[in-house]
């Protein structure tokens, strides 16, 4: 019976935000770091091998805007970062395959329903540019974004795919989009 109201109180949230998703910028780098890394903190998942210590956390914008069929969304309330999440073409994935990346909230911006709005226009996004599958990396302290992939039909994968160079994950997910 709670379940429904804690549904409610998520598309009201939503709803009551004024939120822009637009293509990463510049100005979006410094923020994004910070909300990567404290998230990547705030669950004890900092640990080497992830994108905790990955110098590109600190430069998205170049990562994403020289790489083609790349590209990262911004979730921003007025001018403040909310999160973000990207879609990469990592080495070793095929023609066919890309990576759902650095999907990160605020903890304010989590439970909204953001970050399935997040998702979903990622998964638009590469199937408009020829993608077929969608790969994932992620780590069992991130158990709720878990959940969401799981919900979005990403399945488990019993070894990693790709060359993602973050041996710190052990979780690994793929989806046909």
């Amino acid at each position: 019976m709670t379940l429904l109201p804690t549904v409610l109180l998520m598309r009201t949230r939503l709803l009551e935000m004024d939120i822009s998703i637009t293509p990463i910028a510049p100005l979006h780098n410094k923020a994004l770091a910070t909300i990567i890394r404290a998230a990547l903190e705030e669950f004890s998942a900092n640990k080497p091998g992830t994108v905790y210590f990955d110098d590109s956390t600190d430069h998205l914008f170049e990562l994403f805007t020289r790489e083609p069929q790349s590209f990262y969304f911004v979730a921003l309330e007025g001018d403040t970062v909310l999160g973000g999440a990207g879609i990469f073409p990592t080495e070793g994935l095929g023609a066919t395959t890309c990576e759902l990346v650095k999907m990160y909230l605020t903890p304010s911006a989590r439970g909204t329903g953001l970050g399935k709005k997040l998702i979903a226009t990622c998964l638009a996004e590469a199937k408009k540019i020829g993608f077929t599958h969608v790969y994932l990396e992620t780590m069992p302290e991130l158990k709720k974004a878990v959940s969401v992939y799981e919900k979005f039909g990403f399945t488990y994968l019993q070894a990693p795919m790709g060359n993602t160079g973050h041996n710190g994950c052990d979780i690994w997910m793929l989806k046909e989009i």
